[in-house]
């Protein structure tokens, strides 16, 4: 099952993708793709759905996160061996956590802008998987249990603010529109092997990250295992685990996003996502003039 959110932002609204891809209103029967939305239960439910009673969304209309309600993003830095290999760092002993503001999450095709006095604004394709039950001290044998499905997440980040001013890499990493996610929460009977989907992203047309789960270092299971382990994990939670080589931080020289840019961004039986990048100036004085700003 591929569940969406659609409408405008900060007004979206419950919804699924049918067998033809087309978009159906769930409205009348969920508040949200949140919460109680997300248990094993109302999951069940709404796979016993024939979506074609369901309402019709126009197949133009903008695609919200796939998740609302997210109190918590958990990130898992230098997660692929690969990408690790690029950056020169070693292979972690255990998995590196940090976190992205819940304000960072947009849509999936909403502009990304790169943020006022920003030099190094980089790209990241990621899977994520979303918690549909509570989850804490869980054991890896049983972790997906705890998972409601997986989706597309772009773990822009800001590489000057992560690694070059002190602290954590969050400050990095939270800007609005730093977390494109979706465009569906899939869940996980229609993803066969979470340990091998392909992916990649482009940006205006050129490859710059190809890759696969199979690189991961530390697994779904695990990683919601360890994480549990040090903070309860709550419907609605968002785990991104880690990106495959090709960032612009790893190119020589490296190579940053900038005005005008687009980026592209898919993962096996997840979608895909695209992303205009306008600087923050520009994007302010669309804002300003009452210009649409995605």
């Amino acid at each position: 099952m591929k569940l969406i959110r659609h409408g405008a932002i900060g007004d979206e609204k419950p919804g699924l993708v049918d067998a033809r891809g087309g978009y159906r209103d769930l409205s009348g029967l969920v508040r949200d793709i949140a919460g109680p939305a997300l248990s094993p239960e109302s999951l069940a439910r709404l796979r016993m759905l024939d979506p074609d009673s369901l309402p019709l969304v126009p197949p133009d209309t903008r695609l919200g996160p796939c998740v609302g309600g997210t109190r918590n993003v958990v990130a898992i830095g230098l997660n692929y061996a690969d990408h690790a290999a690029e950056t020169g760092s070693p292979i972690p002993s255990e998995p590196i956590i940090f976190n992205k503001a819940p304000s960072s999450l947009c849509g999936p095709n909403d502009t990304v802008i790169i943020p006022k006095s920003s030099t190094k604004t980089d790209w990241e394709v990621e899977l994520a998987i979303v918690i549909g039950t509570r989850a804490s001290y869980v054991h890896a044998n049983e972790a997906l249990n705890f998972v409601a499905g997986a989706c597309i997440c772009n773990d822009v980040s800001e590489r000057e603010w992560q690694t070059e001013r002190g602290g954590t890499w969050t400050k990095g990493k939270s800007a609005p529109t730093f977390g494109p996610l979706g465009p569906w929460l899939v869940t996980l009977d229609e993803i066969p092997d979470l340990k091998n989907l392909a992916m990649s992203l482009d940006v205006s047309g050129e490859r710059r990250q190809t890759g696969s789960t199979a690189t991961m270092i530390f697994d779904v299971p695990q990683i919601v295992a360890y994480v549990s382990h040090f903070m309860m994990l709550e419907p609605g939670d968002v785990i991104t685990t880690g990106t495959p080589p090709g960032v612009g931080l790893g190119m020589k020289p490296p190579r940053f996003l900038k005005e005008g840019d687009t980026m592209t961004l898919r993962i096996a039986g997840l979608g895909e996502q695209r992303q205009k990048v306008v600087a923050f100036d520009a994007w302010t004085a669309k804002a300003a003039a009452g210009e649409p700003t995605n």
